[in-house]
């Protein structure tokens, strides 16, 4: 049998939706065949004929500390030897709880799930029940995850509430959702003023990573608490991805640096706390988290939720980047990669821009970086497609879509990350 990677595509569309079980994955928005991948090695992927790549979407980020990590690998072989699967408390549930809430402060009690849409679905639902209220803002080219509600796009003008933006999803069911353009501080205003009253919350990506890598600035921040506190909104950070990622208290404590007193009230994670297992989390104060069930009468159930090889994956991923000089060590060497591309591509009289933080990052073939996803759209989506397959056939794995963030890993060396910066030097003389 065929174990080429357009062999194993063609099977694939067989008997899967566009061959593959997320999106992303069929390379529809740079063209070409998907790689099939056979296993993975520190910070590199292999596919199905052999070929080495770089990793740089570390299964779009869990893999914070590399593929194979012997800590952790170790760690799942003892819990697999425990049973797979029991639908009853675990102790390591509550050490993966703790070990959360002591890295991040405002968050007092949590809630384990499977999968990043059921966290922040959960979290929409929890904060509607503890306020009462329907409506809440996200905004565009944020990522929530594909539940219904969720799954809206922008409308024409500052503040109006949105429309599907998949097949399936009823009008009536987004019919309490208002999309905002991102880093617009009179958009949300203007929204607080027509809203204020019934927003049960505003949901964001701090630091998004799906319109590529674009943050919060910090006056749009720290108006957005503001408003929040005034109008009793809940304000809810989705950090799914930037979680125990860019930093290790995340982005929350990214901007607790930054504005003073910062703090948001509602927490969603994923990725990393399961270091590549299916595994998420919401959490909260414990005034917040006293309305979902079994205490209150915001039902959320999950018959893996805390699965015991997933908590014993997270906790030891968890253990080995709480390590003094992790992040910091992370950091430079994600910087070491963005400022070698940039400078790569200047050399070569092409725009690029990039930006980084802890070990996710993202560029842009453009002349300044995109503050919402309306200006990311402007960019050069042509160019990056051309780069995309001129880094592939150089053995670099970048996401193979213009709008999302990379990912460097502990795993990736200093060699690792000058290879990929003399590879980009010939993918952009080649363009």
């Amino acid at each position: 049998m065929s174990t080429t990677n357009q062999a194993l595509f063609e099977r694939a569309q067989r008997v899967i939706p566009g061959g593959v079980n997320s999106p992303v994955r069929a390379f529809r928005a740079v063209g070409g065949t998907p790689r099939f991948i056979t296993r993975a090695e520190g910070p590199y992927i292999f596919d199905a004929e052999g070929k080495r790549y770089t990793d740089y979407i570390g299964s779009w980020g869990p893999m914070i500390l590399g593929h194979g990590h012997p800590a952790v690998f170790d760690a799942v072989q003892r819990a697999l030897l425990d049973g797979f699967s029991f639908g009853a408390p675990t102790e390591r549930e509550i050490e993966l709880a703790e070990a959360i809430i002591a890295l991040v402060p405002g968050v007092e009690q949590v809630r384990l799930v499977s999968s990043g849409t059921e966290a922040g679905m959960s979290a929409l639902r929890l904060a509607r029940g503890a306020t009462g209220r329907s409506k809440f803002i996200k905004f565009e080219g944020c990522y929530h995850g594909h539940a219904d509600p969720l799954l809206v796009k922008a409308g024409s003008g500052l503040a109006t509430f949105g429309f599907p933006t998949s097949a399936g999803v009823p009008e009536d069911v987004v019919k309490h959702t208002l999309v905002l353009p991102y880093n617009d501080i009179a958009a949300l205003e203007a929204a607080f003023d027509a809203h204020g009253k019934e927003l049960a919350c505003v949901m964001i990506e701090p630091i998004a990573g799906n319109m590529n890598f674009v943050r919060a600035s910090v006056p749009f921040m720290t108006r957005l608490r503001e408003l929040c506190t005034s109008h009793g909104a809940l304000l809810v950070f989705d950090e799914v991805m930037s979680g125990f990622r860019v930093a290790l208290g995340g982005a929350h404590s990214v901007y607790q640096r930054l504005i003073p007193g910062f703090k948001a009230d509602v927490f969603v994670f994923g990725k990393v706390i399961g270091g590549g297992m299916p595994l998420a989390a919401f959490g909260a104060s414990r005034d917040v988290m006293r309305h979902l069930a079994p205490l209150g009468p915001v039902y959320q159930a999950g018959t893996l939720s805390g699965n015991p090889v997933a908590t014993a994956c997270g906790l030891a991923t968890l253990k080995e980047i709480t390590k003094p000089g992790f992040f910091e060590a992370l950091g430079a060497q994600t910087q070491r990669l963005v400022e070698g591309l940039e400078g790569a591509a200047r050399d070569a009289g092409v725009p690029l821009v990039g930006d980084s933080e802890g070990g996710m990052f993202g560029f842009f073939f453009f002349n300044q970086l995109p503050q919402n996803y309306a200006t990311v759209m402007t960019t050069d989506s042509a160019r990056f497609n051309r780069f995309f397959h001129a880094m592939l056939d150089r053995g670099v794995y970048l996401a193979p879509a213009l709008y999302e963030a990379g990912f460097v890993s502990a795993a990736h060396t200093p060699a690792d990350i000058d290879a990929t910066v003399a590879a980009a030097r010939e993918a952009f003389a080649a363009l």
